[in-house]
């Protein structure tokens, strides 16, 4: 290689690095402002310690997860950090898994929070997700490096209600958030699965929670839940599930998850992921 052709080439590899390195800045500062901005919409737990006496009238099915969940004195969650580890189908139409890791902060009331994933294209180049829920304004942002928009969607309505089921779903990881105390109103029809609803300002959702033989949250599933394609958003089935359940800071949580779309030729399983790690911000 001559020198001039030499020169290029590093010219390019620093022009490149630079761009890496403003791209993940500038995302980093995007999703500091969007954690911001649900730390703002903060409202104080309605009550911050559990006891097995708000339970009476509920579905035995359901006291029964609470008090597998929970002790009496479990103190409220309030606000919840994690970090993930796992793979996500990038196909619409066939299994094309690839790594991602992400970083999470929830909060409980109001609820909100902010996914922040980076998954693993090729090597060396990677797409940014942010998934939202922030003072009921649903939000998805993707950039590949960052830096280079694939999607910037915002609104009120379906994506909000989408992103709030989520919140909701994940309530696995920050039990307490289940209580009625909390807002939840539970079905008074007892099964192997109930049905719970919560409400945040004009929204309000519902979900179907399915419970193992060790009493634990074992499947979620909503009827219909806003599927984003391109612009387009359409209603369909969606299911979560979860497993290998560990106690953290006194309660029974899953480590391990997946969530599928339900099809008419059955469920497609769309992310698989791990909790890495997870930390408890609890009410006062």
């Amino acid at each position: 290689m001559n020198t001039a052709l030499l020169s290029i080439a590093i010219v390019a590899m620093m022009a490149a690095g630079l761009a890496l390195l403003y791209g993940r800045r500038r995302w980093l500062l995007g999703t500091k402002r969007l954690n911001e901005a649900v730390q703002a919409a903060r409202l104080p737990c309605p009550t911050g310690v559990y006891s097995s006496r708000e339970l009476v009238g509920l579905p035995a099915s359901v006291q029964r997860f609470f008090r597998a969940a929970l002790t009496d004195g479990q103190r409220a969650v309030a606000h919840v950090t994690l970090e993930q580890t796992g793979t996500f189908n990038q196909s619409e139409t066939v299994a094309l898994w690839k790594p991602f890791t992400a970083s999470q902060h929830s909060v409980m009331r109001r609820p909100g929070y902010v996914w922040d994933a980076r998954i693993r294209m090729f090597p060396g180049v990677a797409v940014r997700v942010r998934d939202a829920y922030v003072a009921g304004e649903g939000i998805l942002q993707a950039a590949v490096v960052g830096l280079f928009p694939v999607a910037n969607l915002r609104d009120r309505g379906d994506l909000a209600r989408g992103e709030l089921i989520r919140f909701f779903a994940e309530a696995a990881w920050y039990p307490t958030a289940l209580l009625p105390s909390q807002g939840v109103r539970w079905d008074d029809r007892d099964g192997p699965s109930v049905k719970a609803t919560l409400c945040d300002g004009s929204l309000t959702v519902s979900l179907q929670f399915g419970f193992n033989p060790d009493g634990l949250i074992g499947t979620v599933r909503a009827e219909a839940r806003g599927r984003t394609v391109g612009s387009a958003v359409t209603q369909m089935p969606w299911e979560g599930r979860f497993w290998n359940y560990t106690k953290r800071d006194g309660m029974h949580i899953p480590l391990e998850g997946e969530v599928a779309w339900i099809h008419p030729e059955g469920p497609k399983p769309y992310w698989r992921g791990r909790i890495a790690e997870i930390a408890y911000e609890f009410a006062a």
